[in-house]
């Protein structure tokens, strides 16, 4: 009997969450062809050098999802859900500071790890988790009745994590049990139509929006499901063009004549979602909520240590320069990164993999640096694409598409949820993604060095 293995998993998932978010918010419909064609446009514009991230198939089918989850262990209950389909926890996030908006959670990013993973199918959930214990946010009866809410659901069933904890330790499931993976997988981030108690969803939406959306209902769901593209700018005007309303701005490093890094974000604003409500007197009655909207992102070079910093300081720089009336973006970034992949990797700030150049292999190169050996001709260099968010851009997304900014108490501590706290509730390693990327670098570079002769 055929076994379906963690690959084929998470390629079939990311398919069938796809149907079931276009069903649900047609307007994701909208934005998937949107970005197909936008893609098209610029591989055929610009050929083989638009796909020097990421060939257009993969492009094409890339997508990430975002959830969100209320406990500790509904969080660890979606690390066996995702180990099944080879989706580990990457990075941490803080959203709490990264907004002056009330964004009360901590997050993390299942992906597959493995170069080869990525590029058959690099399907991402960008997974947050709610920090009841934060006083900033959450009074200490609110935070005692929050945590009891949240302690009666049950957002997955004991079929679906059986099923996820067989397929991690026999490398797969029968194509019968892997139906029936998929279906409560799906099922499990569906739009519930379960009435929502307006009472307590409006006292938690007083603290965040995000609060009440995690807190505030009996299941969780897909919040948002992202598609890839080649040019966002392009798509954003397709988008407005076609009259569907675009939060303010696209996130993340601003439009300029370099190297694409890192990663920016844009989206359409939340739509207001037909809901049902039950009121204090028990009744039921029809309303609306505006909790989910269509991100789309485009995803450049990876970056060191060294680059991110570098790109933080390029974000202090744009920022303050807007603050005092200057709008050239563009400028400003020109002042802190080269204008060339090249420079990039001359200055050890982004990730590349390299090859020995095929007509030199074997033929003795000189001792160099990597720098030296580039520039020489004897190594070509491939660019890593960035595979992870950035909390800044995230919080942002979030914060254009709330109604209201919340409220936090910026006069008391707030809860010590650090990168170590996340590792310990996964019960499994939460990995660096710059680990990953030097990782990838050094073993091409020593593929290469060897086939030099090095």
């Amino acid at each position: 009997m055929a076994t379906v293995g963690s690959t084929a998993l998470r390629a079939r998932f990311a398919v069938v969450l796809s149907e079931l978010y276009g069903r649900e918010v047609p307007a994701y419909r909208t934005l998937v062809e949107v970005a197909h064609q936008v893609n098209a446009d610029v591989v055929a514009r610009s050929g083989e050098s638009a796909e020097r991230l990421g060939s257009l198939d993969r492009v094409t089918a890339e997508r990430h999802g975002a959830i969100r989850v209320g406990t500790p262990a509904e969080l660890a209950q979606v690390a066996r859900v995702f180990a099944a389909m080879g989706m580990h926890p990457t990075g941490y996030y803080d959203l709490r500071d990264a907004s002056a908006s009330s964004v009360p959670v901590v997050s993390t990013a299942f992906r597959p790890l493995e170069a080869d993973e990525l590029a058959a199918n690099p399907f991402r959930v960008f997974t947050s988790v709610l920090a009841t214990s934060d006083r900033r946010f959450f009074s200490a009866d609110l935070s005692t009745r929050l945590q009891a809410f949240l302690s009666r659901r049950r957002l997955f069933a004991d079929e679906l994590l059986e099923l996820a904890d067989r397929a991690v330790a026999e490398g797969g499931l029968s194509e019968e049990d892997a139906q029936t993976f998929l279906t409560l997988a799906a099922g499990s981030f569906a739009l519930s139509a379960e009435p929502i108690d307006r009472t307590w969803y409006r006292e938690l939406e007083q603290v965040s929006a995000v609060a009440a959306d995690i807190g505030g209902v009996g299941s969780t769901h897909i919040n948002h499901l992202t598609p890839r593209v080649l040019d966002i700018d392009a798509l954003y005007a397709a988008m407005s063009a076609r009259g569907i309303a675009m939060i303010d701005a696209i996130q993340g490093p601003p439009r300029w004549a370099g190297p694409d890094v890192l990663l920016r974000q844009t989206s359409f604003r939340a739509l207001a979602e037909p809901r049902q409500f039950r009121e204090a007197d028990g009744s039921v009655s029809e309303g609306s909520l505006r909790v989910r909207f269509g991100e789309v992102e485009a995803r450049g070079v990876a970056l060191t240590r060294a680059g991110r910093a570098r790109y933080d300081e390029a974000v202090a720089a744009v920022d303050a320069a807007a603050g005092s009336g200057g709008d050239d973006a563009a400028a400003v970034w020109a002042g802190f990164f080269p204008a060339t992949e090249a420079g990039l990797y001359a200055e050890g700030l982004g990730v590349c993999t390299v090859t020995a150049v095929p007509d030199r292999a074997g033929v003795g190169a000189p001792e160099g640096s990597t720098a030296e050996l580039l520039r020489d001709g004897w190594l070509r260099a491939d660019p890593v694409v960035y595979e992870d968010f950035l909390p800044r851009s995230a919080a942002g997304i979030f914060v254009s598409n709330l109604s209201e900014a919340g409220s936090k108490d910026t006069d008391v501590a707030g809860a010590d949820l650090d990168a170590e706290w996340l590792e310990g509730v996964l019960a499994r390693p939460l990995h660096d993604p710059f680990d990953l990327y030097e990782a990838q670098h050094q073993a091409s570079l020593s593929t290469a060095r060897r086939r030099l002769g090095l």
